[in-house]
């Protein structure tokens, strides 16, 4: 892969599903400096703890004709992870060089999923690992866009202020380890079901393995609030600041299985899909008339689509 910005835009319409652009932000013999790494080549070592712990934290979000969607949200929320689990990490500016960087070699042809990754680093002992990967934007979240998704309704197995009284379980932080939120979409799938809404162990909602639940009612949007231990939605924030400037109202508030059934619509909401329209959980199809607010509409506006 080449490492000239006008390679890589020339290539933007060439790119199928394996396209990659990786960078690597810090780590390495050329310390904290962005620089494109061959797609195809290793970049971490056999006993780097992002590979072998999962100890480490990432970001995903969105880039729209070459430009990323919201980063400052993006970089601020990976610093909040990055504290959490006592990592330094690149600066927000070395970031978003990076960023820049990544988003040049991809070029403004296609949407794309940029991810960006810091792991603690080798488990003898070193530098933390930085570095940014891009990829197109998957079929099923064109799909979950178009058509909206089903869902089945999970136990986390946690009461729904276990974040407070437990913070070494990091549930507010975006971490790398993923295994149980990745076996929760496999069980799903395997129901036939495209997505997850995870309850506390007293049936409160809480949120998808990779989302934010937000519900339509009485022409106002509700979402759960941060305190019942989740991650607080970097697209949920954004869309908030158009439905204020709309005259939309957005609440945070407690919410049950219960109000997701005879909310008015429920969507979940993320970097990638943005917002996927849920039309049944479980054995229960929801209502599909319009819901009197234009969420995906204002999401567009909000990431920088429309």
């Amino acid at each position: 892969m080449g490492t000239a910005a006008g390679e890589g835009a020339d290539r933007a319409t060439d790119r199928g599903a394996d396209a990659r652009v990786v960078v690597l932000v810090a780590g390495g013999p050329d310390g904290p400096r962005p620089r494109v790494h061959p797609a195809g080549e290793p970049l971490l070592l056999a006993d780097d703890l992002a590979a072998v712990r999962g100890d480490g934290c990432f970001e995903t979000l969105l880039m729209v004709g070459g430009r990323p969607a919201k980063p400052e949200r993006h970089l601020a929320r990976l610093g909040r992870s990055a504290a959490a689990l006592g990592l330094t990490g690149p600066t927000a500016g070395e970031w978003g060089a990076g960023i820049a960087l990544a988003a040049r070699e991809w070029g403004p042809d296609s949407e794309a999923m940029v991810r960006l990754v810091l792991s603690r680093g080798p488990e003898r002992g070193g530098p933390e690992t930085a570095y940014i990967t891009v990829a197109p934007v998957g079929p099923h979240a064109v799909r979950a866009r178009a058509e909206g998704i089903a869902v089945t309704v999970l136990g986390r197995g946690f009461p729904a202020d276990f974040a407070a009284s437990a913070p070494w379980m990091l549930l507010g932080a975006k971490t790398l380890s993923y295994a149980a939120n990745m076996a929760a979409l496999r069980h799903a799938a395997a129901d036939g079901y495209d997505d997850v809404v995870y309850l506390s162990s007293e049936g409160e909602v809480l949120e998808g393995p990779r989302s934010t639940i937000l519900i339509a009612r009485s022409g106002e949007l509700v979402s759960p609030p941060a305190e019942v231990g989740i991650l607080e939605g970097t697209t949920l924030g954004a869309l908030a600041e158009v439905a204020e400037r709309e005259g939309v109202p957005v609440r945070r508030e407690r919410l049950l299985l219960t109000d997701l059934l005879t909310a008015d619509a429920v969507w979940l909401l993320s970097s990638v899909t943005l917002a996927a329209r849920v039309r049944r959980i479980d054995d229960v199809t929801l209502d599909g008339a319009y819901p009197g607010v234009d969420v995906a509409g204002m999401v567009d506006r909000a990431v920088g689509r429309a």
